[in-house]
Parts: structure tokens; sequence; C-alpha cells
């Protein structure tokens, strides 16, 4: 899916009050130093007090959620992998228990790793799975973790693999020369419907999950399991992986600092994840309830 443009809405008698919260996490929710503002923890806490519920959408694994983990205040729900896993939080570190996976089958997966081997030579891959993390000989260094294994990733998928016993999640693919967004496009169009691309990094590095599994549809998953239509949701987000979830909620934010096709798709702007812009919708939209 290419970026994407928010369609008319319908005329309504007014808003309608939130249910839910979707926010991302790096470059919206957390600053550039990966922490979560006393401003912005107090906001989530008020936002629950007031009856909101709020769900953490993010491109990393659960493993990663850890930096989150203290600030769930009830619910301890985040939809993590871009949508490849639902994770409770509420065990605290070590302890986060997956309640939805939507894994990248295989034979997808080597699928796309060989059309966008074909398509843009010199890629490199990583393997994310649901506790397990391998990568290639060549993939840099960008992660937080040294990987569990080193091998080709048609290795690293087979039956007989070193992760064959879990889920695949997503796979990563970097290339070291090419333009970010000229690498997406190519793929995209490389691995067509065999696999759902998007990026959240700066650099030329893509996420590929299975088809059809988004930020926007596992979020629309969970509130249909709730009850929430998706007018009663609020989104934030900054990168190309959150225009689908930005694009699919009745009120979306793009933060200060975000992607250019994340401002087309957002019915509205915040200031920069710096300077708290979550935190600034949540107190403005909870005062206007009283």
């Amino acid at each position: 899916m290419t970026s994407a443009t928010r369609q008319p809405e319908t005329p309504t008698t007014g808003p309608v009050p939130p249910r839910l919260i979707a926010t991302d996490l790096d470059g919206t929710l957390l600053r550039d130093d990966k922490s979560v503002s006393p401003r912005t923890v107090a906001a989530l806490a008020a936002a629950e007090e007031a009856g909101i519920e709020v769900f953490f959408v993010t491109g990393r694994p659960a493993r990663w959620m850890d930096v989150v983990s203290d600030h769930v205040h009830g619910h301890g729900l985040a939809i993590c992998g871009n949508g490849a896993a639902v994770v409770d939080l509420h065990g605290g570190p070590g302890a986060h228990r997956f309640v939805k996976v939507r894994e990248l089958a295989t034979e997808n997966a080597l699928d796309a790793v060989r059309l966008l081997r074909e398509a843009a030579p010199g890629t490199v891959y990583a393997v994310e799975q649901t506790y397990g993390f391998h990568q290639e000989p060549d993939y840099p260094k960008l992660h937080m973790e040294i990987p569990d294994e080193l091998a080709p990733a048609e290795d690293l998928l087979a039956p007989d693999g070193p992760g064959s016993a879990e889920p695949v999640l997503k796979i990563l693919a970097y290339h070291a020369t090419l333009d970010p967004d000229a690498f997406l496009t190519l793929a995209r169009l490389a691995i067509g419907e065999r696999a759902n691309v998007t990026r959240s990094s700066p650099s030329a590095l893509l996420e590929i999950s299975g088809p059809g599994v988004s930020k926007a549809s596992t979020l629309a998953l969970c509130c249909a399991e709730r009850g929430i239509s998706h007018e009663e949701v609020v989104a934030f987000g900054d990168m190309p992986n959150d225009v689908e979830m930005l694009t699919w909620a009745g009120q979306s934010y793009a933060m200060g600092n975000a992607h250019p096709d994340v401002l087309v798709a957002a019915s509205g702007r915040t200031v920069a994840n710096n300077e708290d812009g979550v935190a600034v919708v949540i107190e403005r939209m909870l005062a206007e309830r009283l």
C-alpha cells in the first residue's frame, strides 16, 4: 500500500467522544532520548481515568516494550511488530504475554526475500520472531540486541532453521545505498500481495509483515472485540508505517516531526515528539469534555 489521503467524512451532528487513544512510540509518544516525559505520563493517566483506553501501537518487538510497561495504567496492551502481535504487558518487564499473533507464513517470507534480492541486489535481512531475533552476517548493527543466529535468510527461514518452532512476525530488509522512500516503493512493487511492506526508520530499513497485517488492521480487530468504532479512535503517528492507522481512525494527528506522507494522511497536526505533542492533544481533548 502506498501513501493514503484521508477520505471526506460524512457530516455528523457533532464530534464523537473518543473511547480509545492509539499512539505510536518512537518519534511520537517517546522523546528522541526514548524517554516518556512526566507530562505525557500524566496525560495518559488522565485519559484512562476519564474512561479512554490507551493502546501503544508500534513497530517494536514485544521485548522492547519495557520502556512503556510502567505507564500502561491498567489495561497493559500493546500492538507490536506493526500489527503482527498483541501483547499483554501486565506482568512487567520480562513477563510479556502474547494474546494475538498474526504471523508471516514461511512461504511468503521466502518469496519476499527472493523477490527483493532480485529487485534490489545488496539487500540484507534480519528475521523477527515472537521471542527470537536472527540476521544475516552482513546485516548492520541496527538494533539493541545481539542476534541469536547469523546465517543467510533462506537458511534462517528453512523448515529445519534455528527458529522453525516459532512464528515469524516480520522480516527486516536493509539496503546501504538506496533512498529510503525509493526502496519502499521498489519493495512494494516487487513483493506485491505476498506481504505488507512499510518502514518506520529514517534509514533504508523496511519491515515486511504478513499480507494485510498492519497497525490499522490489528487495531481494528482489537476495537471490534471491544465494541469500539473507528470514529471513536484518536490516533497519533509520525512515519509511513502509521499511515493506514491514521487514515482509519476517526481523528488522527501527525507529529510536527512527521514524514510528508503522514502529514497528508492525518486529519490534524500537533507539535513534535520532543515537545510532548501527544500530551498536548490529550490535554485539550480532556478539557473539552468538561
